[in-house]
């Protein structure tokens, strides 16, 4: 068996804390062995790598209640993210994206509209890889984040919670809480910028966030505050300390803004790798830079994002069901609703629901492409919303609904092909179906998107599908799909 195939490292016990004390408890009494778990979107990737051989417990906080709320703090005015937040929550908060625009934007660019609907602002933080793009932006925002432990709460900026490459400040049994980001004010506006080799699923080359106060508008606005951070470029984010120095108490005009750019490219000495050579990522840096403070000096910064967001959520971002406290591990079965069926089955407290699907309930519509959230084979729906089944562990499916593949035509439905869901016929008549390797999870994608844009426009079919691979063909007889299935 290739090293690729074998199973990672077994999980033994799968914990299902109610409350935030709870979780707190259960930490403090497994101590190192234990690991909290919201999206798992980096987590599941490393244990099924074998690099985390120390965990052997999960702390699942997906169903805390309290943790996944965005709200205006009015007394100190900063917006207040919970630990739970995904990244969708932060892309669809329209109090985020008027006035947090640099967050909304990085967390537009991460992974896909089905990981996005895991993955947490937290995670990404926590992970503390320089790649990963909500750091710059709340860097950038001067953010604050919220510890807490059994031993008590505390506060650390953004800025000083890094202490290297993945490592940070938190102490054995604390958690990440809260996310506090002081919204823009009156002069005040931002963005972020990436540069990847990828629509979706990108690790950045090179990510940016500004943040500037202004006096006065367009080009002769002079700049009374200046962040700019930078990301995969150094062990951590960084600041770039002299571009930001010389920004202030200037205008943006052209002469500025070439000098800002140098500036910003020679603070940092990035490495090379195999995304991206240093000098490359030099250049970029200058480019990237001149590019965002221009669009900041011509009120372009909201260009580009989209007038419509996908989400694959369907008609309307269902809440998890609440569970009372629970524990398994691979005797305890898990009870659900699997494609409108109550289930209960044991041998899931170590895997993850992409596998127990397959393995333990014999639903082999739902295909292993990457194992590691890439291709979207995997897709299922999780209470309503599209996610990676490869990326969810197998015991967060208690209490939850899930629709495969297998559940995705309505019952009656017959035709030559069998019960075919009308999606899956369009995929039929528009020879979209190659090898069907890919085709569950394109068509599980689809599904959501339909249900969410029973209209989508070409844009809107790019974007729900845009975490979505196929190696046989092209994708527009997927996007033609979609379209015949919608009635355009």
């Amino acid at each position: 068996m290739h090293e690729l195939q074998r199973r990672g490292q077994r999980i033994r016990l799968h914990e299902t804390p109610a409350t935030l004390d709870d979780a707190l408890a259960l930490l403090d009494q497994h101590g190192p062995a234990a690991r909290p778990v919201a999206g798992g979107t980096d987590l599941l990737v490393e244990l099924d790598r074998g690099v985390r051989p120390d965990v052997e417990v999960l702390v699942d906080l997906t169903r805390i209640p309290g943790l996944d709320g965005i709200d205006l703090d009015p007394d100190s005015g900063r917006i207040v993210l919970g630990g739970l937040v995904t990244h969708n929550q932060v892309v669809a908060s329209d109090l985020m994206v008027s006035h947090a625009l640099p967050l909304a934007q990085a967390c537009l660019e991460i992974g896909s509209p089905a990981l996005r609907n895991r993955a947490t602002v937290a995670g990404n933080l926590v992970t503390a890889s320089p790649a990963n793009d909500t750091v710059s932006a709340l860097w950038a925002l001067d953010a604050q984040i919220r510890l807490r432990s059994s031993r008590g709460e505390r506060t650390v900026p953004v800025r000083r919670f890094f202490t290297g490459l993945r490592t940070t400040v938190l102490e054995p049994g604390e958690l990440l809480v809260a996310i506090e980001v002081p919204g823009f004010g009156d002069g005040e506006r931002g963005i972020f910028v990436k540069l990847g080799q990828r629509r979706a699923q990108a690790i950045s080359i090179v990510h940016l966030a500004v943040a500037l106060g202004l006096d006065g508008e367009g080009s002769s606005a002079t700049v009374r505050t200046a962040s700019l951070a930078l990301g995969s470029v150094a062990p951590t984010v960084v600041s770039a300390t002299a571009a930001e120095r010389h920004l202030v108490g200037r205008t943006l005009d052209e002469t500025t803004i070439a000098e800002v750019a140098r500036l910003a490219a020679a603070d940092v000495t990035p490495i090379d790798d195999v995304r991206a050579t240093a000098v490359y990522r030099s250049e970029e840096i200058a480019v990237m830079v001149g590019r965002a403070l221009a669009a900041l000096r011509d009120g372009r910064e909201r260009e580009r994002w989209p007038a419509r967001p996908v989400f694959l959520w369907g008609p309307s971002r269902a809440a998890s069901a609440p569970v009372p406290a629970a524990s398994h591990d691979d005797t305890t079965p898990v009870s659900c609703t699997i494609n409108g069926r109550a289930v209960r089955a044991a041998g899931a407290a170590g895997v993850t629901l992409l596998d127990w699907l397959r393995d333990e309930l014999d639903l082999t519509g739902t295909k292993e492409g990457c194992a590691e959230g890439e291709c979207g084979a995997c897709t299922v729906h999780l209470d309503g919303a599209a996610v990676l089944s490869c990326l969810v562990p197998a015991a967060r499916a208690h209490g939850a609904e899930i629709t495969t593949i297998e559940g995705l035509a309505p019952e009656g439905t017959d035709g030559p092909l069998g019960r075919l869901a009308p999606l899956q016929q369009a995929f039929v008549d528009q020879f979209a179906v190659q090898c069907g390797f890919c085709i569950p999870g394109f068509l599980m994608s689809g599904d959501r998107l339909l249900q969410e844009c029973p209209a989508p426009t070409r844009d809107d079919a790019a974007l729900g599908l845009s975490g979505n691979l196929c190696r046989c063909t092209g994708y527009y007889r997927f996007y033609e799909a979609v379209e015949q299935a919608a009635g355009r």
